[in-house]
């Protein structure tokens, strides 16, 4: 039923709002160039990897050497606003209408914290990634890695579909709201992997 009710609504979600999509793509194109879409790896059902797509909402901009400027100082105003309003995030319809995602589960996680889970933590891996879950509609970026991992791990255990209604319009009152939404999440936490790495390098 979960499955049937993601492709069903993504579907619809993509045809209602394609033309949408079609203006921020055009808009992204003029302000911050190709490629349009962001397309990164990161962690799914079962550990398996898969690409998740974004609007882009930062600059190619480099320092002296060629490296890529802080997340800071590459975010535009308009990226900014992508962000806020969440629209960078629509994209990911494609992933869940596709099956590596789903409209709510724990958040897909970059591949290199995998060693840093714990055991218990692992347990989100055994559903498919979600575009929210609840830790989004729990505090966000306002909670520490503990807590949303923990809360990861709860909603695998406590799954329902009513819950996931729940956290749907939830979901969608906090993006009218724009409630705990952080541009550069770098900027208020450290990436789990660097949290939990002890001096020797080795996850705690």
């Amino acid at each position: 039923m979960k499955r049937i009710f993601d492709a069903a609504v993504s579907a619809i979600l993509l045809v209602l709002f394609s033309p949408v999509l079609a203006v921020v793509a055009v808009l992204v194109k003029r302000e911050l160039g190709s490629p349009v879409l962001f397309r990164q790896e990161r962690t799914g059902r079962n550990g398996v990897n898969f690409h998740i797509l974004k609007f882009r909402s930062m600059t190619n901009g480099t320092d002296a050497y060629g490296n890529l400027l802080p997340d800071q100082q590459r975010l535009t105003r308009f990226g900014l606003f992508l962000r806020k309003s969440s629209l960078d995030e629509f994209p990911q319809l494609f992933s869940v209408l596709k099956g590596d995602m789903s409209l709510v589960g724990p958040r897909p996680l970059l591949p290199r914290y995998v060693p840093y889970y714990t055991e218990r933590e692992r347990l989100r891996h055994t559903v498919r990634p979600g575009m929210t879950g609840l830790a989004q509609v729990s505090g966000r970026n306002a909670l520490s890695w503990e807590e949303r991992l923990e809360l990861d791990v709860q909603y695998v255990e406590n799954y329902s579909f009513r819950l996931d209604l729940k956290i749907l319009l939830l979901t969608v009152k906090k993006v009218i709201g724009r409630d705990g939404t952080v541009a550069v999440p770098s900027s208020v936490m450290l990436d789990l992997d660097e949290e939990r790495r002890d001096v020797s390098g080795v996850p705690y």
